[in-house]
């Protein structure tokens, strides 16, 4: 895997990408290779630049973030998406979540939370801290969920063995995959094959859409 990991930021707020290209470009491997305006500028920079991780503002002008997010989904390459929020957004971010993007941040989350997001991310991982998985049950809690949507949630979770089910629950606690190992006496690469059985069975797309999941389906997680 090449070192260097690009970077792509999306905000309608100049200012906000001035002040992430000058937080991050250059640290720890980061590089933003291009700045978008507004969703519809996404796609050619995506096809010009080719990045590992684009930074996603939610609220534009002409095309939101969950729709860029959306339309990148299928596509050859597919960037991992990080939402940037201030949490005025909830509603928002759950659908951006089901759109695709892998994680999310808010925007005055420390420099050092957003690198390694992006490198989680580049990695093909979500980064949810146990801050963020708290604030995702607020967020899953406070939507609408009728009885049909709980129960497709707890129909894609019912083949999952009893290990596999409290493997996912530990995710929809925020934990780290290192945490869990510690926590079931397994090591980390057999957590990480049951994360990877785990989404497969239940069609998630990553950590984060399962953190979902779980909560849709209102499973304890403790």
């Amino acid at each position: 895997m090449n070192s260097e990991t690009r970077v792509v930021l999306v905000d309608d707020d100049a200012l906000v990408r001035m002040g992430l290209r000058a937080m991050l470009d250059g640290l720890d491997g980061i590089r933003i290779v291009a700045e978008a305006a507004d969703g519809d500028e996404v796609p050619a920079a995506v096809a010009r630049h080719r990045p590992h991780v684009i930074l996603m503002d939610l609220r534009m002008k002409r095309v939101d973030g969950i729709t860029a997010t959306g339309r990148l989904q299928g596509t050859a390459e597919v960037p991992a998406v990080i939402v940037l929020t201030t949490f005025d957004d909830k509603e928002l971010v759950t659908r951006a979540i089901r759109a695709g993007a892998i994680g999310f941040l808010l925007k005055h989350a420390p420099p050092e939370d957003i690198v390694r997001a992006i490198v989680s991310a580049r990695r093909g991982e979500s980064l949810l801290s146990p801050e963020i998985a708290s604030q995702l049950v607020t967020l899953v809690a406070n939507s609408t969920h009728d009885l049909s949507e709980q129960s497709t949630a707890r129909h894609r979770l019912e083949h999952l063995s009893a290990r596999e089910l409290q493997v996912a629950r530990a995710v929809a606690q925020g934990k780290s995959n290192a945490e869990i190992a510690i926590d079931l006496s397994l090591t980390v690469p057999t957590i990480k094959s049951y994360i990877s059985t785990i989404l497969s069975k239940t069609a998630a797309e990553n950590r984060v859409q399962l953190a979902v999941l779980i909560h849709t389906a209102k499973i304890p997680i403790r």
